[in-house]
C-alpha cells in the first residue's frame, strides 16, 4: 500500500487541537470562531469528524450533544440541518459541517483531521463517515491529512481517499482511562500494529507516552511524529526532543520565524 508523505507544513506549523479555541473569548473547539481564529494566526488546525444522521460529516469531538450544547442525545441521531441550529454553549456558533469548515480555511493553513471512532470498540466500521469525508475533499486544493484512532477508519481511507496522507492517531492505551473500550482492545492497539498494513506515513501519539519505544522505531524507519495534547510551552519543548510537531491548545505555541 502506498504511503503518501505529511507535508512540510504539518512539521512546520504547530497544530492547533480542535482550532484556536478559548472558552473565555467565546471560542468553543471545534467552532467556526476557533476556526477562524487559527487562520488568522497561521497556525496548522486540527479538527474531528461525527457522522449526523443523514450522513454528513459534522465537527464536533464528542459522540453526545450533552457537554458542549444545550442539547442532549447523540449526535448521530440528528441531521446536519438539526444540528447546525444547535448553538455550542458560551458562543454564538452553531455545530458546522466539514464542508463549511473547508470554506472558512480555504487552504491557507494545513488541516489534520481526525475521524472519530463510529463503533465505541474500535472495531470495523460501515464506512459511511469515511465516504463522506473523502467526498467532502475531493475538490479541496488545501493541504490536508487524515488520521483515526481506529485502524479500520485509516484503512477506508486508504480506499476512499488514496492520495491523501494519512496516519494513526495512538495512546498508551491505559485501560482505566479508556473504559469502556475492553482491555483487550487496548493491549492489541498499544503496539500500534497497523502502521504498515494501512500504509499511514505518520502517527499523533499521546505527548505523556511519546518515549515508548515503539514510537522511536516508528520514527527510525521515517514516520513523522506529531503528538496531542500539549498544554504548555515547558510541555511542548519536552516533547519536540521527540516529536516532530506538537497538537497545543490552552496557550500560544510559537510559530516559526
Amino acid at each position: 500500500m502506498t504511503r503518501i508523505p505529511l507535508p512540510d507544513s504539518f512539521l512546520r506549523l504547530p497544530i492547533s487541537h480542535r482550532a484556536l479555541h478559548d472558552r473565555s473569548k467565546g471560542r468553543i473547539e471545534n467552532s467556526p470562531a476557533a476556526i477562524k481564529a487559527a487562520v488568522e494566526a497561521g497556525y496548522a488546525i486540527e479538527i474531528d469528524l461525527q457522522l449526523s444522521a443523514d450522513g454528513a460529516p459534522m465537527v464536533f469531538h464528542d459522540e453526545d450533544l450533552d457537554r458542549l450544547t444545550d442539547e442532549t442525545g447523540p449526535v448521530n441521531a440528528r441531521t446536519a440541518a438539526e444540528l447546525g441550529r444547535i448553538r455550542l454553549k458560551g458562543s454564538t456558533d452553531t455545530i458546522p459541517t466539514l464542508a463549511e469548515v473547508l470554506n472558512l480555511i480555504g487552504g491557507k493553513v494545513p488541516l489534520l483531521i481526525e475521524i472519530k471512532d463510529q463503533t465505541q470498540v474500535m472495531g470495523e466500521t460501515d464506512g459511511r463517515l469515511e465516504t463522506a469525508t473523502a467526498e467532502a475533499l475531493k475538490d479541496y486544493r488545501g493541504e490536508v491529512a487524515l488520521m483515526s484512532f481506529n485502524p479500520h477508519s485509516v484503512a477506508h481511507m486508504a480506499r476512499f481517499a488514496p492520495n491523501l496522507p494519512r496516519g494513526i492517531t495512538t495512546s498508551a492505551y491505559d485501560p482505566d482511562d479508556w473504559a469502556p473500550l475492553p482491555k483487550e482492545v487496548c493491549d492489541r492497539l498499544r503496539p500500534i500494529p497497523d502502521f504498515d498494513t494501512t500504509g499511514a506515513s505518520f502517527i499523533s501519539h499521546e505527548g505523556r507516552d511519546l518515549a515508548r519505544p515503539r514510537v522511536a522505531e516508528l520514527k527510525a524507519k521515517g514516520a513523522a511524529i506529531l503528538c496531542w495534547t500539549i498544554r504548555s510551552a515547558a510541555d511542548e519543548a519536552l516533547a519536540r526532543r521527540i516529536a516532530d510537531n506538537v497538537t497545543f491548545e490552552g496557550y500560544l505555541a510559537a510559530l516559526p520565524a
